[in-house]
């Protein structure tokens, strides 16, 4: 059924972390040839800018109450045009009677403020909380048609991101995890090359504010949990979660990932052409860096399973990142990665299976 004018298009929101094959299950869902689907030439990375940019300049290594006035107005005024440019997609999709897509890694579009800041009780879950209070210097304007007249935005317990519960509602969020021990050494090498392209500064402070904000499944757990309060009557905004080791060891799982998305199933692909080499690109540096960390994905052509090893022994696995890193970056990865794995193991147990 086309979707009118009137009605907000069909919207799928995948949630991810870097190096957790996220650009590898785009690929393989082909959203650029999704017949029924608008995006970017990206398929997502809307909110890249506002967080690149501020990563470089140092701004996460400090609480956003030690920010400046200057600061907080770039970065609410990045954000309102990363959102202003997904509304202009979804206005599209919605006039073409078609879905649209993102896919965000998970603390871009959280609240800056949060990073530092100490959760509130569960009890703070209306708009005068102190939960809500810190969204305020990013407060974002979002089209009239997601919120009632006269209404003040909500920013309930799980809510850590800049978008209020009610614009939260009109996404069908799907979740991609990945073992942390398999995640965070490759986003550690991946922000070593970003400190080496210049795109973290001199390292140090920001690296470290960095890993903070990436490393963790705390966002993306979150988050879920936001949907599972809030969204369980709905069985079109239905939160799923994905796990890399199923995608990439069982694909056919795409196949129900698509029926409950609303994608094409008959778009699907687990083969393409490769090829890329990033010594071959003449792009401007934002786009290098995002370029950096899909070069594995764009030389290969197809589906590499020698990365996603079935069993996963932390201890022996903390020995290879101590010799490769050092003893004391070694210890903070398994340290880094052992605490996720609460949050990990949380979420695995309610992903998608076959």
């Amino acid at each position: 059924m086309a979707i009118t004018e009137d009605k907000p298009a069909r919207r799928l929101f995948l949630v991810s972390v870097p190096r957790t094959a996220s650009n590898l299950l785009v690929r393989i869902l082909n959203v650029q040839n999704q017949p029924n689907v608008v995006t970017n030439e990206k398929s997502g990375y809307y909110f890249v800018d506002p967080y690149m940019g501020a990563a470089h300049k140092g701004y996460f290594t400090k609480p956003v109450s030690d920010w400046t006035p200057e600061e907080k107005d770039e970065m609410r005024s990045g954000y309102q045009q990363c959102l202003d440019t997904l509304e202009s997609h979804s206005d599209r999709a919605r006039r073409e009677g078609k879905m649209v897509f993102t896919k965000e890694h998970a603390f871009w579009f959280a609240n800056p403020a949060n990073l530092h800041h100490t959760p509130q009780s569960d009890s703070d879950s209306n708009s005068d909380s102190p939960q809500a209070q810190v969204q305020a210097p990013f407060a974002l304007t979002f089209p009239d048609m997601y919120s009632k007249p006269g209404t003040t935005p909500t920013f309930s317990t799980h809510n850590k991101t800049l978008f209020p519960d009610e614009y939260l509602h009109t996404w069908q969020f799907a979740f991609l995890i990945r073992h942390p021990a398999l995640t965070w050494p490759s986003m550690y090498r991946a922000l070593q090359g970003l400190v080496k392209l210049g795109k973290l500064g001199d390292g140090g402070a920001n690296m470290k504010a960095a890993e903070e904000a990436n490393m963790t499944w705390k966002w993306s757990r979150e988050l879920y949990q936001w949907c599972v309060e809030h969204q369980q009557s709905s069985a079109a905004n239905k939160p799923i979660i994905l796990d890399a080791h199923d995608v990439i060891h069982h694909p056919e799982i795409m196949l129900k990932f698509c029926e409950e998305t609303g994608l094409d199933k008959g778009a699907l692909q687990f083969e393409w052409e490769g090829g890329f080499k990033l010594g071959h690109l003449a792009e401007p540096s934002m786009d290098l860096a995002v370029n950096f960390m899909t070069a594995t994905l764009r030389s290969s052509s197809g589906i590499i399973k020698d990365k996603a090893p079935v069993e996963v022994d932390i201890d022996q696995e903390a020995e290879k990142w101590k010799e490769e890193f050092g003893s004391e970056d070694g210890a903070k990865l398994e340290k880094a990665v052992r605490e996720a794995m609460v949050d990990y193991e949380y979420l695995r147990e309610r992903r998608m299976r076959v």
